[in-house]
């Protein structure tokens, strides 16, 4: 992967765009008591560290040094709060749609146009962001007893195509593919392999340029992104008209594309044009994808480096696998049976959240602390300033799966899969999907990280750059 780096060619196009846009950005002659901090160096603001610093760092440093509570800063070309701790947190989640509306950065507006932020804001667009969630009977929990068995089954197939009668893995890529060879099934109606590990390069590139400034010059880390995205668009454009002459022909719809194809747009009552179908399961595709390949590519290093978690992992799943008879899947039963997997991949989500924080815009002028934000100003909110609080969580630098058996952590500060309103709807579908991951993993093989210093992506997204390789040995049945 190609990491971030700083230079005059990357610097001054950033300097001279933002000096253009910050000569016409108008200013507001209000005048506001702000909490405090600092908006960095002019026109790019504090945006490098943010973009490439531990996020847990650059937050940590701020909160020391204005407040734990809350501070000002200007990132990605935005003046922003930083909403801290649990306070913050609940702050931000009971008053969504309230004070605070979606908000999205400029690189992953450009990137999935149907996030664009004028549409975010009107209330036909609200109404269209829920329509993939309330897609009849895809990801919800009732629908996910009947994706078990066939989940099983693809994974099964990915390890026996993709690990098995190897030596040495990168297993983020791998987890990038099985994520969306279950995705390419239940979302796409798709299994041609090929097809997936296509989407799985163009999408990888995307996810590199999400958080970052959209400069977009020849050979730039956003212009690939842009290339890729294009190139999707393209694919899927293709796929929809494929499943349309396959409906002329009869076939059913069984997948969410296909619930897309044949519903009508919730804003206007009319049938949905291609590029809009496409741009709308982009933003699916990217939720399933990201996440949990992050997610599963950490919890191969904290199942190597902790042979007694791993021996406990291995001996719950062992003891379904032991259960079944030759040829027969996983069901929903065995998979509330996990506790202790599942306890695992909560507690590499806590250490590694896959996304460091959540972004939201002022619908108003609001006060907080004692400082008034005005509208229009962004918020930021990161899973940092709780997952590693020693007054949450004991000994929050160790990893400590047990933790969640003591005690359920308080609302508001571990939450992988966000809160209010705005909680992940493919939640039970992503938890099934880890632990069908770990499942086939663990009876399969002992695990080695070859290299104990990769390299991770700083800001938003911790991603291994030049990936996480892992040494397999197989174990006997």
């Amino acid at each position: 992967m190609e990491p971030i780096t700083l230079s005059l060619s990357l610097i001054l196009p950033i300097f001279l765009i933002a000096l253009i846009f910050y000569a016409f950005k108008p200013k507001s002659s209000k005048k506001y008591n702000l909490p405090p901090g600092s908006f960095g160096w002019p026109i790019i603001g504090e945006t490098l560290g943010f973009m490439n610093e531990a996020h847990e760092k650059w937050i940590g440093d701020r909160m020391k040094k204005y407040s734990s509570k809350i501070f000002k800063t200007r990132v990605l070309g935005e003046n922003m709060v930083v909403l801290c701790g649990t306070a913050g947190h609940k702050f931000v989640a009971a008053n969504e749609e309230k004070l605070f509306i979606a908000w999205r950065p400029e690189s992953m507006q450009k990137l999935f146009r149907s996030s664009y932020q004028k549409d975010a804001k009107a209330p036909q667009s609200r109404k269209a962001e829920t329509q993939i969630t309330k897609a009849p009977g895809f990801i919800k929990p009732e629908a996910l007893v009947k994706y078990a068995e066939a989940m099983d089954a693809i994974v099964d197939k990915h390890f026996k195509t993709y690990w098995e009668g190897k030596e040495v893995v990168e297993v983020h890529h791998l987890s990038q593919v099985m994520v969306l060879q279950l995705a390419g099934r239940f979302f796409l109606g798709i299994g041609d392999d090929a097809r997936i590990e296509k989407i799985a390069k163009l999408m990888d590139k995307m996810m590199l340029a999400l958080h970052i400034t959209p400069i977009n010059y020849p050979g730039s880390t956003f212009n690939q992104a842009m290339k890729a995205t294009n190139a999707l668009r393209d694919d899927l454009q293709l796929l929809i008209k494929e499943k349309k002459a396959a409906f002329a022909n009869g076939a059913k719809p069984q997948d969410i594309l296909s619930y897309l194809i044949v519903s009508a747009d919730p804003a206007t009552g009319q049938s949905q044009p291609d590029h809009v179908i496409a741009d709308k399961i982009m933003g699916l595709l990217a939720a399933a994808f990201n996440s949990p390949s992050m997610t599963n590519a950490f919890l191969m290093k904290y199942l190597a480096n902790n042979p007694k978690v791993f021996d406990k992992v291995r001996a719950e799943q062992m003891e379904i696998a032991n259960s079944k008879k030759p040829g027969e899947t996983l069901n929903w039963e065995d998979f509330q049976k996990m506790k202790y997997s599942w306890n695992v991949a909560l507690e590499v989500m806590r250490i590694v959240p896959p996304l460091q924080g959540t972004f939201r815009e002022a619908a108003a002028d609001f006060t907080y602390e004692g400082y008034t934000i005005p509208k229009g100003w962004k918020v930021y909110w990161t899973v940092s300033t709780t997952n590693f609080d020693s007054n949450i969580f004991e000994a929050p630098e160790e990893f400590d799966p047990t933790r969640f058996e003591k005690s359920t952590p308080p609302p508001y500060t571990n939450i992988p899969f966000g809160s209010g309103p705005r909680m992940c709807p493919g939640m039970d579908y992503a938890r099934l999907q880890t632990l069908t991951f770990i499942h086939h993993v663990v009876k399969r093989f002992k695990l080695e990280v070859v290299d104990p210093n990769f390299k991770v992506l700083g800001g938003l997204n911790p991603i291994p750059i030049e990936g996480l390789h892992i040494r397999l040995q197989k174990i006997s049945a």
